[in-house]
């Protein structure tokens, strides 16, 4: 039997628009409720608690209703997730987004282009292509410059990296357990996945020793590069980072690059966190060096405020591209399936193949706001990283670690008393105690042995006094805590 005409008009069809402008409306005005309920970034709800009213819904049983679904969606998630505009949250590299950039994802889902070839998009393939070239050219890569956009930084950095071992492995025909790929030591840890997944050995990754300010010592990576090359293997690629995660820190480009290609080695350079500078009009110097890069990771949803997800690599040279280049009859075939002319199928230089249409987040924020705006807002959040250290280092209430280059700073309460092992200790219970109150989200990590907890500020709305509410919460748990087991 054909389905009915009730079941059919949950389908997107020119005859059903009423039915989805009412569902689309709905949505907004309930998310517009929600932002209006909102008190704090967490509510401190606990996993068990969490799992509770999802594993009790069954799923066998439709409501039949958007509006009783989405008040449904209110108790398994709404009511306690995580708001990453509030001023209290600042703890992993989540941003508050931007309006234009959500308009684009009622189109990009509604009309569901997936992005991987031609006949799939059509202008989505050159409004995607158009953008790779503009982040390209502010990226300085030159005229053959290319790429394609990404779910992350993660896929981005296994792509860049998979164009290394190809490309290294085609010049020199080293064996895998022969490539070597040197990152400084607070690289992110999607390198060493990577590396994995690519086949190389155990010890393929090598950690370059970083300064006082945790940029990778190009001193440093000479004597690692040399070694290598003494020992017989072959370095596939020096991975330097612009903005590492938990300091911010920009490795030294030039030298990065100048040692990557006087050893054979692939440069990529993992701009993740760093990539919002390309649009900074006061900082766009820290990412000097960048244009020498043989790849490039960008993350869009980070300092670019766009959702996740939303991210590219750029290579400097589109023939290397290749390297991820599959063909098949029934999606792209090599000869073009017949047509006179070949269609441009960005399936060809991509990981992916189903690909939603993210290009067109960034498209609409930077045809509303332009550039500079989106540049602003990325010096807002280093200014306030700033200035929000200047206050810090006047306060005995806690020790900070660095100057932050980005937007990020590490910092520990000060307990009279206790020896630096028992504030290690302390430090975890602090982060827990701030999530249970739900008012302030931080993160924490660990810097040679000791514990810290880590402020990510990406709110170009939040001020100074926003963050030292932070740190009160901070020094207020660690005396909480503190006066509880004096008791």
């Amino acid at each position: 039997m054909p389905p009915t005409p009730t079941l059919l008009r949950h389908v997107l069809h020119p005859a059903h628009v009423g039915e989805y402008a009412t569902a689309t409306r709905l949505a907004v005005d309930h998310l517009s409720t929600a932002l209006g309920r909102v008190r704090g970034p967490a509510t401190g709800l606990d996993p068990e608690r969490a799992a509770k009213p999802v594993r009790d819904v069954d799923l066998d049983a439709p409501l039949g209703c958007t509006a009783q679904a989405l008040a449904e969606l209110d108790r398994v998630w709404l009511d306690d997730t995580v708001w990453f505009h509030e001023p209290g949250y600042a703890a992993h590299l989540n941003c508050p987004v931007l309006i234009p950039s959500l308009v684009a994802e009622v189109l990009v889902s509604g009309v569901n282009a997936s992005l991987d070839t031609f006949d799939q998009s059509v202008g989505g393939t050159f409004v995607e292509r158009h953008l790779v070239d503009w982040v390209c050219e502010r990226a300085g890569l030159g005229p053959a410059a290319d790429g394609v956009f990404t779910s992350g930084g993660t896929q981005s950095n296994l792509q860049g990296l998979h164009l290394a071992r190809d490309h290294v492995r085609t010049r020199t025909g080293a064996d895998l357990d022969r490539l070597r790929v040197l990152v400084s030591a607070d690289g992110h840890y999607s390198v060493q996945r990577s590396a994995r997944l690519l086949g190389l050995s155990p010890d393929a990754v090598m950690a370059v020793p970083v300064d006082d300010r945790r940029r990778m010592r190009p001193e440093a990576l000479a004597d690692a590069l040399t070694r290598v090359e003494a020992e017989g293997a072959v370095p596939m690629a020096v991975v330097a980072t612009a903005g590492t995660t938990d300091h911010g820190a920009i490795d030294p480009l030039v030298p990065a690059a100048d040692l990557a290609h006087e050893h054979g080695a692939w440069l990529h350079v993992d701009a993740a966190y760093g990539g919002g500078l390309l649009v900074s009009r006061r900082r766009r110097q820290l990412l000097d060096g960048i244009e020498r890069a043989d790849s490039v990771t960008v993350d869009f949803h980070k300092t670019w405020f766009q959702p996740v997800s939303c991210s590219a690599v750029l290579v400097r040279d589109r023939a290397h591209l290749r390297h991820v280049t599959a063909h098949a009859d029934y999606l792209n075939p090599a000869d073009g399936g017949g047509l006179a002319t070949r269609r441009p199928d960005q399936v060809d230089k991509s990981l992916q193949t189903t690909r939603r249409f993210d290009a067109l987040k960034l498209w609409l924020t930077l045809r509303v706001m332009g550039a500079d705006a989106v540049g602003e807002l990325v010096d807002a959040v280093v200014d306030l990283a700033q200035a929000a250290h200047q206050r810090l280092r006047e306060d005995d209430r806690v020790e900070v670690l660095a100057a932050p280059e980005l937007s990020t700073l590490l910092l520990r309460p000060v307990a009279p008393g206790l020896d630096p092992a028992m504030v290690d200790a302390l430090v975890p219970r602090v982060r827990a105690a701030l999530w249970d109150g739900g008012e302030h989200v931080v993160a924490a990590t660990v810097v040679d042995g000791r514990r810290w907890l880590k402020l990510t500020l990406l709110n170009p709305m939040a001020g100074v006094e926003d963050v030292m509410s932070v740190v009160d919460g901070i020094v207020a748990a660690a005396d909480g805590l503190l006066g509880t087991e004096a008791a």
